[in-house]
Order: structure tokens, then sequence, then C-alpha cells
């Protein structure tokens, strides 16, 4: 399937930190896509978005990104996944001044399920600053070990097994 008319791109979640979701849509005129994504390939996307963007802001593309805002609306109802992501691709294309996002079905081969979703630069720019803020609202880690804290605080390893 081919998004290269997109309205609006974001990731939002369901559930409570330590229990959320991860869900990407994408909307263009009469579709609206759910996607399934686990937490860790929403930031690798966000970071490999934040490189790029980087380097075509060195190489002078720049008046559109400094434009975004970042979308805080919820997701849109119904959220119900179209499938759940298995990998990921991201590139430039020089020529219509987009980035692809490319999006593989974990149960199908690429023939079979690949989504490409064409974005311009100031969307780019507002799915980065959204996944930010969607990905750091969770839980808290720890400040001795890095894990995720749970409301009820955590066993930590480096305290020989003392709450934290």
């Amino acid at each position: 399937m081919i998004f290269d008319a997109i309205d609006r791109f974001i990731v939002g979640t369901v559930g409570q930190p330590g229990e959320r979701a991860f869900y990407l849509q994408v909307r263009q005129v009469g579709q609206l896509a759910t996607i399934a994504v686990e937490k860790s390939q929403v930031a690798a996307l966000t970071s490999r978005l934040e490189m790029l963007l980087a380097q075509l802001r060195k190489n002078g593309h720049t008046s559109p990104m400094n434009l975004a805002t970042r979308d805080d609306a919820p997701l849109e109802q119904p959220i119900d996944p179209d499938f759940v992501v298995g990998a990921i691709s991201l590139s430039w294309n020089e020529e219509s001044k987009l980035i692809e996002i490319e999006l593989l079905d974990v149960e199908e081969t690429p023939e079979e399920l690949s989504w490409n979703l064409f974005l311009p630069l100031d969307m780019a720019h507002s799915f980065v600053k959204r996944s930010n803020a969607v990905i750091n609202s969770g839980r808290l880690p720890c400040p001795f070990c890095g894990l995720a804290i749970d409301p009820q605080g955590h066993l930590c390893p480096r305290s020989n097994g003392y709450r934290r």
C-alpha cells in the first residue's frame, strides 16, 4: 500500500506506562491505517529520522522543518491494527524531496505486505517531536541500574535485592 498524500502521521499509545501498546497511525484522504509497533522500533525510527533531518538541514533543507509543530491530538478511533511491523526502512528521495518509510509486516513476505509512506520534511519533524514526548512519558528509569521503575518500585539488581 502506498501513502503519498499523507494528512497525518503520528505515534500513540494505549494503556498505562509499563503496559502500553504502541501504534503508528497514517491518514490520507479517505484512509486511516493503524500499525502496531514496539517501543524500541519507535525509538529507532525516531533516532534515524533525527539523524536524517540533521543531515538534510546541513545540506540546506531547512525552511519546512522550522514550521513544524507537534501534533498532540489522540489516536483516531477505531484503534484496530492493520498489521504488526517487523522491519522498517528509511530513505530520502532527492527528486521528490520526501522521506520514504517502508513498513514490513512481521508475518508476511515483503511482496505480500509492504507499506510505503512518503513524508514531507515538516511532517517528519513533527513526528519526531511527538515520538520523543511519547517515548519519554513512560516509566522513569532507575538511577542505579537503568531499568524501568514500576509504581510499586522494583527489585534493583545493583542493590542486592532491596526495593528502590
